[in-house]
């Protein structure tokens, strides 16, 4: 089992950028496909973006495509999610998760705190 930790999150005005990291224990967090989600007040979880386990190929909601970046350091057991022009509307708590390959469901029900990001208009 991969045992997130974000961090990175804040309060940031509309147009500027936060890039979120996510520290992952367990040996092997190179053999996952790694993902970001989100849920804000009043609303369920949704997928945010997804990177498989070589990194190099993601995916991407169709809400932030253009806007946020998934990366990953298989070296540091960390993922991270480069968030630029942000809006009032990507206000939410963010999770980082495994994913199971080539979609956007997170693998395991284990989640960690996530991180808080808040953006004014």
């Amino acid at each position: 089992q991969v045992q997130p930790v974000e961090s990175g999150g804040g309060l940031v005005q509309a147009g500027g950028s936060l890039r979120l990291s996510c520290a992952a224990s367990g040996r092997t967090f190179s053999r996952y496909a790694m993902g970001w989600f989100r849920q804000a007040p009043g609303k369920e979880r949704e997928f945010v973006a997804a990177e498989r386990w070589s990194g190099g190929s993601t995916r991407t909601a169709d809400s932030v495509k253009g806007r946020f970046t998934i990366s990953r350091d298989n070296a540091k057991n960390t993922v991270y999610l480069q968030m630029n022009s942000l809006k009032p509307e990507d206000t939410a708590v963010y999770y980082c998760n495994t994913v199971v390959p080539g979609t956007i469901l997170p693998l395991q029900d284990y989640w960690g705190q996530g991180t808080q990001v808040t953006v004014s208009s």
